[in-house]
């Protein structure tokens, strides 16, 4: 029996999910030796010895001091609960932990500057999805591409229905091949989900099955995908929310979901080949995306994973202007060089927009007498009248 496992845990440093290589405890160990006899004492096989055992942890740490805590706080919120540093958990989780899960509910909307919940955050609770992909599917119905998005946040809500065996990696690949789209990993899924569609149609139970067995598709992962779907679409009923019957655009698909998505945004740096992040943080396109080789100048992720790097999974192009409009509560602004345009007839500056230190915009000009009023009469009055 294996010693190690990879155990996903949340990183409040880079506000991203770790997946370290750890021993695995002295519960788990004895859990999965019990499995090597089903009716009877079975023999199970160690490879390490007892003393390496011994000085393993008893228990694998609970999932709440390894994980993202918006979900749970959305739901002790709507439930009035109250504060979740104050509950009393058998294992309390840390409270940078607690202050991050509360930083990305007011990124998503859910909490305004009080921490009090909002229209939006009370309809991100009855969601039986992530928080970041209830986010999406809220501003999909907005921009009219809730059907589209419906479909992709159920399937990142599931492990990934595509297979690749470590011995037919190269044949599975020129299958999968057929689905990628060239602007985004998250529109793969809606190639995948109208074939599977068609497929479906057309083919008895049993011949569906074979066709995914031979397209390297899991069969099981296809159902628990189409049964969250059909769960999202009577919960989104349920809100209120319209199905559009036309077709949305990528450009608006890709818009709503950054929406759940605005602390994964990245700007290339092209002498590093590698993007940067926000607060600060750099990651790279996994290698099978299909923007790992055109590396766009922006991009939003999926996830933010890190291995033995930070990598950027399920991948989109994006445009800056998207972010701005979508995060006015979030966004910074700076301005500098306030002077006076004869030919604008004004006081203009230049505005610097930043996104958790991100550069959306570096240099646009503006008017600023809407900035600061009074500063703006001094250099009208200084420089239009004084200096002519």
């Amino acid at each position: 029996m294996l010693s190690t496992d990879r155990v996903p845990r949340y990183s409040s440093g880079t506000k991203g999910q770790r997946l370290p290589i750890e021993k695995i405890s002295q519960a788990s160990a004895r859990q999965r030796s019990g499995r090597c006899g089903r009716v009877a004492d079975g023999v199970c096989i160690r490879l390490y010895d007892e003393e390496d055992y011994d000085s393993r942890a008893p228990y694998t740490d609970p999932e709440i001091l390894r994980t993202n805590l918006a979900s749970v706080i959305l739901q002790m919120t709507a439930l009035r609960l109250g504060e979740v540093a104050d509950f009393p958990f058998l294992d309390p989780p840390d409270r940078r932990n607690i202050k991050d899960g509360l930083d990305l509910l007011h990124e998503l909307g859910a909490l305004d500057d009080q921490r009090v919940l909002t229209q939006t955050g009370r309809s991100l609770a009855q969601l039986p999805i992530d928080p970041r992909l209830g986010r999406m599917v809220l501003e999909a119905h907005e921009q009219g591409c809730l059907r589209e998005v419906l479909i992709i946040a159920a399937a990142m809500s599931i492990q990934d229905p595509r297979e690749r065996p470590s011995d037919k990696q190269q044949q599975a690949n020129e299958w999968h091949a057929r689905f990628a789209d060239p602007t985004s990993d998250f529109l793969s899924y809606l190639n995948l989900w109208n074939h599977l569609q068609e497929q479906q149609k057309a083919l008895s139970g049993n011949a569906f099955r074979r066709m995914c067995r031979t397209e390297f598709l899991n069969w099981l992962r296809i159902r628990e995908w189409q049964d969250l779907h059909s769960q999202l679409r009577r919960v989104s009923k349920t809100l209120g929310l319209s199905l559009d019957s036309g077709q949305a655009s990528g450009d608006t698909v890709q818009q709503a979901l950054l929406a759940g998505l605005l602390s994964h945004i990245g700007l290339r740096d092209a002498d590093k080949r590698e993007y940067v992040g926000a607060r600060g943080a750099r990651f790279a396109i996994v290698p099978g995306s299909t923007l790992h080789k055109k590396q766009p100048t922006w991009v939003v992720a999926g996830e933010l994973v890190e291995t033995n790097r930070m990598w950027g999974r399920t991948v989109a192009r994006i445009s800056p202007d998207w972010a701005e409009q979508l995060a006015p509560h979030l966004v910074t602004r700076s301005y500098s060089e306030p002077h006076w345009e004869k030919k604008q007839g004004a006081v203009m500056a230049y505005e610097r927009v930043t996104l958790y230190g991100v550069p959306l915009v570096a240099r646009r000009k503006v008017g600023y007498a809407k900035v600061d009023p009074e500063y703006a009469r001094d250099v009208f009055l200084r420089s239009a009248l004084v200096e002519g």
